[in-house]
């Protein structure tokens, strides 16, 4: 099956592999012919394969001190601890942030020694330290800040903390090029570091640090006569940030996911099983959950709410405060979507008369900064092309970008910030934050313009859909979702497997919730395949599925399981489509 150009404008590759190995793959490892061809399209090995398929902790946790600096942060901590001093813990609003406070508050609550925790307000303080907050907490006693998922961008704050006297410990993942005046930068992205962890979220460089924490308490004799705290009691946080960071699920990414997800299912912490009361889900959790269920909610105060409520729902120790803060985020996350849908139908409009660019820059005054990075994400998915996305209020835009496979986006945010057509900027490949002054929005523009011309933009090998496996109707089952499974966790770095049903006729194909196209696929053999196409309604390959009632078209999705009225059902998410053979 080949596809030059699908109802979408895309490119589809089929991804090869040695066919003939993952069939001995398979027998080996008693899985389906579709799981073997996925394992080795991803360059799985028969002898990796089973650690592979049950990617454990214990195995795949690299050694702490293989981080720059973290033995002088784990040495300025112990003396802290040692000392009886007051320490602080200034964190980001986002899901990665509040985590990684989380964390830190519960081991150094098992100790005997809660620190004060500080989260900015997103709209009056903006991202990470800032001089008059580290000087704030200095007045209140404390000698030592520890910044998580923030810092590696402060200087000038920083700066200032280390004049007034106040120690500083970095705990961070942001891409950073320069020394910082700290006692200790703990960062996998930072100048000097050769960890080889720089897929790591700020939550599971946090854990890290707390292990090789722990190791040296127990060096000392803290724990002598006493129990140790025991750190996979927060394994759930690690996995819950890990998704939510849209951090590549491989290495020991994948162990903190499957671990945190089988933490979390249990339901033990009081913030998180609030949290599902009120969104109205129950256990078994997947990627899913942390990414669309949990993260919006706990994000949704740093956007639009009280900044501090995400870290507040996660280290809540009874049962009513939990559900306060729970109830009180997911008030916000209804007031955000209501927000964001308002900015999305401006942006998509303005998006639309963009449609021979390489990339999209749209921006708005008044866009709550809060969404914008939503509204990109959206916009990446809907026109398939990377989107920044701007929100002016008081002088000042702040933006937010997403990327596809193939364009860096992080790179080119941080070589604007360094030319000055920023104020400033930074991120990942996928995601990336920026903020500019008005007079600077053309100029940005055309410094993006240039780098998608240079070649820094998207190829079309890189924008085509990568199909891993072919499918009938047919064979649509079950079992075959749950095997597929053991590949997981998936998401970015690991994605879901997209498979093509080639050839399948639209038996019916209509219109049903905010814009989807519901439809059903009939294989040769007459076998069915209910399928669903999530808000295309007004797209090209809204229109042309809905046009090809009667016909053949070649359908590619992922394959998911749910339970409809007491029954389990499989059904295709589609991602594209094409049409099929006359």
């Amino acid at each position: 099956m080949q596809v030059a150009q699908s109802f979408s404008g895309r490119k589809w590759n089929l991804v090869t592999c040695d066919e003939e190995a993952a069939r001995a793959l398979a027998r080996e490892h008693e899985i389906s012919a579709v799981l073997a061809r996925l394992l080795m399209a991803r360059g799985v090995t028969n002898e990796a394969a089973a650690s592979y398929l049950n990617p454990v902790l214990k195995k795949l946790l690299p050694e702490p001190l293989t981080l720059k600096d973290m033995d002088k942060a784990v040495a300025r901590v112990v003396a802290a601890l040692a000392n009886g001093e007051h320490i602080a813990v200034f964190g980001d609003y986002d899901v990665d942030g509040s985590c990684s406070a989380a964390l830190l508050h519960g081991f150094l609550s098992a100790l005997g020694a809660p620190p004060r925790l500080y989260t900015p307000d997103r709209m009056t303080e903006g991202y990470g330290p800032n001089v008059a907050a580290l000087l704030k907490l200095k007045e209140e006693g404390a000698s030592l800040v520890i910044t998580v998922d923030c810092g590696a961008g402060a200087s000038l704050a920083l700066e200032a903390a280390h004049a007034a006297g106040l120690d500083v410990v970095v705990l961070d993942h942001h891409a950073k090029e320069h020394a910082l005046p700290v006692v200790a930068q703990v960062n996998p992205n930072a100048a000097g570091d050769a960890s080889g962890l720089s897929h790591v979220c700020a939550a599971g460089i946090v854990f890290l640090f707390l292990v090789a924490l722990n190791r040296a308490l127990r060096e000392a004799g803290r724990f002598a006569g006493g129990a140790e705290p025991d750190l996979m009691q927060a394994i759930d946080l690690v996995g819950l940030a890990t998704v939510c960071d849209v951090v590549p699920l491989t290495g020991v990414n994948r162990a903190f996911v499957r671990g945190g997800l089988a933490k979390l299912s249990k339901l033990e912490r009081p913030g998180l099983a609030a949290l599902a009361r009120v969104a109205g889900v129950t256990p078994p959790f997947t990627p899913y959950h942390l990414g669309f269920v949990f993260g919006p909610r706990i994000n949704a105060g740093g956007r639009v709410g009280r900044c501090g409520l995400g870290v507040d729902l996660l280290t809540a120790t009874d049962a009513a405060t939990a559900e306060e803060f729970a109830l009180a985020l997911d008030l916000h996350n209804r007031e955000r979507q209501a927000i964001e849908k308002l900015i999305l139908d401006e942006a998509t409009a303005l998006a639309e008369q963009q449609d021979n660019a390489p990339f999209l820059f749209v921006a708005g005054e008044g866009w709550h900064p809060g969404v914008v990075g939503i509204v990109a994400g959206r916009l990446k998915d809907r026109f398939n092309k990377p989107a920044f996305v701007a929100g002016f209020e008081g002088g000042l835009g702040r933006g937010s970008a997403r990327s596809v496979p193939g364009a860096d986006i992080g790179s080119m945010v941080r070589a604007a910030r360094e030319a000055g057509v920023v104020e400033s900027g930074g991120g990942h490949a996928m995601a990336a934050g920026f903020t500019l002054r008005p007079d600077q929005t053309e100029p940005f523009r055309r410094f993006l313009a240039e780098a998608f011309a240079a070649g820094t933009g998207v190829s079309e090998e890189a924008a085509a859909l990568q199909v891993e496996a072919m499918i009938a109707p047919s064979g649509a089952t079950t079992s075959l979702v749950r095997d597929i499974a053991r590949a997981g966790p998936f998401g970015a770095g690991n994605p879901e497997p997209i498979l093509a049903v080639p050839d399948a006729k639209v038996a019916f194909a209509d219109l049903v919730g905010q814009g989807h196209v519901r439809m059903r696929l009939i294989g040769g053999d007459g076998a069915r395949l209910d399928a669903i196409a999530f808000r295309v309604a007004d797209t090209a390959l809204g229109r042309s599925l809905l046009g090809a009632r009667g016909q053949r078209i070649h359908a590619a999705g992922r394959l998911r399981a749910d339970a409809w009225n007491g029954n389990e059902r499989v059904q295709l998410h589609l991602e594209d489509a094409a049409p099929g053979s006359a």
